[in-house]
């Protein structure tokens, strides 16, 4: 094959250059525009010694002085531009491309015009320079304007760039760039299938047979066709529809048969004959084609069309869910096939054929039944029998279900959003018909007399019929044929509802056999026969919901059937219980362990009793009711269920009660004990040594009073003895107020009798035990046991708390800049200004200043407090004065460690009056933390607050310490500030 093609006769090689435009050229004219236009060619050889003639024209003129006149090409004029835009293409012939290259020069025509002209034209001074240039040149004489060489070595097989326009002189070395694209293309080669055959016809074969390499390559490697060709087969069929000059819609029709024609015989993506088809409708002009051309393009709408309603019918085996990508594929091919049939071409060549939607339609109603009968041919059972056909039925139902759920589900979407199809419907239809006959033949031949064994299996497809019936769409108003079903499982009603019982009954007996009447766990204290009980209470609801009988009469009594066993097995439980606690208790020598399982006997009844309690929502009475109302006399549900169920609970609760009130009175004697020797203890008796006894005890007997009930019994009583223990506390704490240490113990034993009544939330809630009086003692207790500096500490907290929750600034704010320089130890406060000052003078204004200091100062004694300037007359100093404290970061990290902003009014005569504080806390200065030196630290502005009016809890409390000079000092200053701030107050504060 290489040499035939060696001897054919030698191709013509070419270079198609289009210039498409240019922008930011010189501007040559008197206007400041130009009007450009270019003159193209190949140069065959290259290599002219440097300096000689040719060589110094090539630098201005290539193009015109070293191409032959015809070979060279030229391109319109563009007049007034600096921005041409041409779209012209030309076929530049060349022999050897190892010593060709490609020249482009660009021209600005020069037509003569009169001075007069000109000077219109002059609107500026560079014109005026331009006007006597062309004065010194020839008349008619073009400027130039810039040229583009390349190599054609040095070019790929496609090029679409810009190109810059190179100078000849270094006058203007930027003169715009130029858009250019090249293709190099042959011509003039014949082949024996060019001579035999259209170029068309040739071009489809090539396609095909580079498409089919692909497609076979890609399967070969186990990966499926992204619908690209390779690099080679993307130029040969480029350069061949070059060379045989076809047309864009010839190459869409030689794509798009084939495409289609492939696609029915090998496996690639649908979604590749999209785009063949919008070259066809967007260029579809029907006289163009020939007549053998326009049958060929008929078959192939017709072929491919009867190949996709063949994909379509079987598509729940050709698209399988297990393949992630089945639906996009389905997807795809519906929109071809509806692209295909919107096509003029379509439409004018397969004139009767019937619309897409009608097809699809039918041939998914025929895949419909098609898939029903295989589904039942695989589900034949081996062995004939009932109870075989009933389970293979069953099996079939279910496999119908699913595939509905996901035609509901994916596929439904798919077909309706293309298509406008309900698929769901359409296929519920078809295969409600099929099942109704198949269950009808299958429960004939049952008969009335029902096994137990059968009667489960006609239960199960019973449930799954209910199932099967409300897929059905709402909106349909068609007589189905699974209308009444319920009819054809009368007989099986009674063998259903004797299985539940017996199968509940045993399920409760051996519960209780394999009880041990020790609690799950710290959090489940009911038993394992309470947990297996729910259970089995839990599967009849189910079982009564899965029934739902359609027929109201018939229903009341299934219910009221239903209602009668639970409570029967209720009763039946508790005296089983019992009897179980007492063989097992006959056994025990501790009574302790004996009132555990009292106790677990209390909490399984007590769930039973919820469980029962809840049988109007679980079997959903208020519907019956409503669905009853017409065939049953007034009251008779309420007569029927409502005293069965009141019966039940009844007697449930009198066992509940009886258990309660035994534990009840061992519990109430206990605590009352231990609390009193809890207050009559001695003060060499540590708190946790007094308060142990207490805790063991209600640790033992309180764990296991966790159920709604025995909370509801004992909530009363617990929140007596916690009022009473509170009491007995706040007495204590307040005859040991002077005493840190007493106070410490009260702290310890209040904090274990709350986690005792508390008992992991199986006691009082968090909401009981947490009452003011408990609040108030809490909070008393931790200050009284605080040492006078960490009370400080926590002053200075609460101050910084209360500026942050000031939502007004009723007196003025303060405006600093503080950073902490790890390096110098040095904490730097820029003090910027103050604002909004109260005028406390007699003259309506204020002489105020600012005074620095670092509190707690028994964090920094050693740092003497600092002072602004005073400013006479202003509400709105602005101070900008700087402070630097020389401090460690240590105290500064401190949990209360602040700066505190006091702003005063001078008074000459007598004391400063107060303006109001402000509190920096020092754990959000930039820099304290860390290694990095802070940047330019941010703003900051803090809100004036007073003191309290009447005083601070913290402050009384270091106040009543007499003894210690510290807390003395410290209450005498901050009493001086109230007084202050009491004095000028404004009237809104509180």
């Amino acid at each position: 094959m290489l040499q035939r093609v060696r001897e054919l006769e030698k191709p013509i090689f070419c270079l198609k250059a289009t210039v498409k435009q240019a922008k930011g050229i010189l501007g040559k004219d008197v206007s400041g525009f130009s009007d450009p236009y270019c003159l193209l060619g190949i140069e065959q050889k290259v290599g002219v010694p440097e300096g000689s003639p040719v060589s110094r024209r090539r630098q201005k003129a290539v193009v015109r002085h070293t191409i032959p006149e015809e070979e060279t090409h030229r391109t319109q004029v563009k007049t007034q531009t600096l921005n041409p835009v041409w779209d012209e293409t030309f076929i530049l012939e060349f022999e050897d491309i190892t010593n060709a290259s490609f020249h482009l020069d660009m021209w600005d025509l020069d037509t003569v015009e009169s001075v007069r002209h000109k000077l219109g034209e002059l609107t500026d001074l560079h014109g005026l320079r331009r006007i006597f240039k062309e004065a010194r040149k020839d008349k008619g004489q073009d400027d130039f304007l810039g040229n583009v060489m390349l190599r054609l070595q040095d070019l790929r097989c496609r090029e679409d760039q810009w190109f810059p326009l190179e100078p000849c002189t270094e006058t203007y070395p930027d003169r715009g760039q130029c858009h250019l694209q090249f293709q190099f293309i042959h011509k003039r080669r014949a082949t024996v299938a060019s001579r035999s055959q259209p170029s068309y016809t040739v071009h489809f074969h090539l396609l095909q047979q580079l498409v089919s390499h692909e497609v076979t390559q890609h399967q070969a490697g186990g990966t499926s066709w992204d619908a690209s060709l390779s690099p080679q087969a993307v130029t040969i069929l480029f350069l061949h529809a070059t060379q045989k000059d076809l047309s864009d819609f010839h190459q869409s029709m030689a794509q798009w048969l084939a495409y289609s024609r492939l696609y029915q015989s090998l496996e690639f993506p649908s979604s590749c004959l999209l785009h063949p088809i919008t070259s066809i409708e967007y260029q579809w002009i029907q006289g163009r084609l020939k007549a053998e051309q326009r049958e060929e393009l008929a078959t192939s709408f017709t072929s491919l069309l009867a190949y996709g309603l063949s994909l379509i019918r079987k598509f729940r085996s050709v698209f399988p869910l297990s393949v992630s990508d089945s639906p996009s594929r389905l997807q795809s091919l519906l929109r071809v096939l509806v692209q295909m049939c919107k096509m003029k071409a379509f439409g004018e060549l397969c004139p009767d054929s019937a619309p897409l939607p009608q097809l699809v339609s039918e041939a998914l109603r025929m895949g419909t039944v098609e898939w029903f009968h295989l589904m039942q041919q695989h589900h034949q059972p081996m062995v004939q029998g009932i109870l075989e056909a009933g389970k293979a039925l069953l099996s079939l139902v279910q496999d119908v279900m699913g595939d509905l759920y996901q035609c509901r589900r994916t596929w439904n979407k798919i077909f309706h959003n293309v298509l406008k199809i309900d698929l769901f419907t359409m296929a519920f239809l078809e295969l409600q018909w099929l099942v109704a006959k198949r269950v009808q033949d299958h429960t004939a031949a049952v008969g009335d007399l029902v096994s137990p064994d059968v009667g489960e299996s006609l239960f199960q497809l019973y449930v799954s019929l209910r199932e099967f019936c409300q897929l059905g769409p709402s909106d349909s108003h068609e007589v189905l044929a699974l209308d009444g079903f319920h009819r054809w499982f009368q007989s099986a009603i009674p063998s259903w509802l004797q299985r539940t019982y017996s199968v509940a009954l045993e399920r409760v007996q051996r519960a209780v056999q394999m009880d041990s009447l020790v609690p799950l766990g710290e959090l489940t204290k009911h038993s394992t026969s309470a947990v297996d009980l729910s259970t089995c209470f839990a599967q009849i609801s189910h079982t009564a919901r899965q029934l739902d009988w359609p027929d109201p009469e018939e229903a009341f009594m299934i219910t009221v059937k239903f209602v009668e066993d639970t409570c029967r097995l209720a009763l039946v439980y508790c005296s089983l219980i019992k009897a179980r606690a007492r063989e097992l208790s006959a056994v025990q020598k501790d009574q302790s362990q004996a009132a555990d399982m009292l106790c677990v006997v209390v909490n399984n009844v007590e769930r039973l009793r919820l469980i029962i309690d809840k049988l109007p929502t679980q079997l959903a009475w208020e519907a019956l009711e409503q669905r009853v109302g017409a065939v049953l006399e007034q009251g008779q549900l309420q007569n029927t269920l409502h005293t069965q169920l009141q019966g039940a609970l009844a007697g449930l609760g009198h066992e509940i009660r009886t258990g309660v009130r035994t534990l009840a009175e061992q519990l109430e004697v206990g605590i009352a004990t231990h609390i009193q020797k809890l207050i009559d203890a001695k003060g060499s008796i540590l708190p946790e040594d007094a308060i142990l006894p207490l805790m063991k005890f209600l640790e033992v007997k309180l764990c296991y009073m966790n159920t709604n009930l025995v909370q509801e019994n004992f909530s009363s009583l617990l929140t007596l003895l916690w009022t009473h223990t509170l009491t007995v506390l706040v007495e204590a704490a307040a005859s040991h107020r002077n005493s840190s240490l007493a106070s410490s113990r009260l702290k310890v034993a209040l904090q274990n009798l709350e986690i005792c009544f508390h008992a992991e939330g199986c006691g009082l809630p968090p909401e009981a035990l947490h009452t003011d009086t408990f609040l108030a003692l809490q909070s008393d207790l931790e200050l009284q046991a605080a040492s006078s500096r960490e009370l400080i500490q926590k002053y200075f907290r609460s101050r910084i708390q209360q500026q942050a929750e000031t939502t007004s600034e009723r007196l003025g704010a303060v405006t600093v800049k503080a950073s902490y320089r790890a390096s110098e130890q040095k904490l730097h406060v820029e003090l910027l200004s103050a604002s909004s000052l109260l005028p406390l003078d007699s003259n309506g204004s204020s002489d105020p200043f600012v005074q620095l200091t670092l509190e707690p100062r028994h964090e920094f004694p050693e740092l003497a407090p600092r002072e602004t300037q005073k400013h006479k007359k202003e509400l709105h100093p602005l101070f900008d004065e700087t402070f630097e404290f020389l401090v460690p970061a240590e105290p500064c990290q401190k949990d209360g460690a602040c700066l505190l902003l006091t702003v005063l009014d001078h008074d000459r005569l007598g004391a400063d009056d107060l303006e109001g504080e402000a509190f920096l806390p020092l754990c959000r200065v930039p820099g304290l933390t860390g290694c990095v030196e802070p940047g330019e630290a941010p703003q900051m502005r803090l809100p004036l607050t007073y003191p309290a009016p009447n005083g601070d809890p913290i402050l009384r409390l270091l106040e009543s310490r007499k003894g210690d000079r510290e807390a003395q000092a410290f209450v005498k200053l901050r009493r001086q500030r109230a007084k202050q701030a009491s004095q000028h107050a404004p009237a809104t504060e509180p």
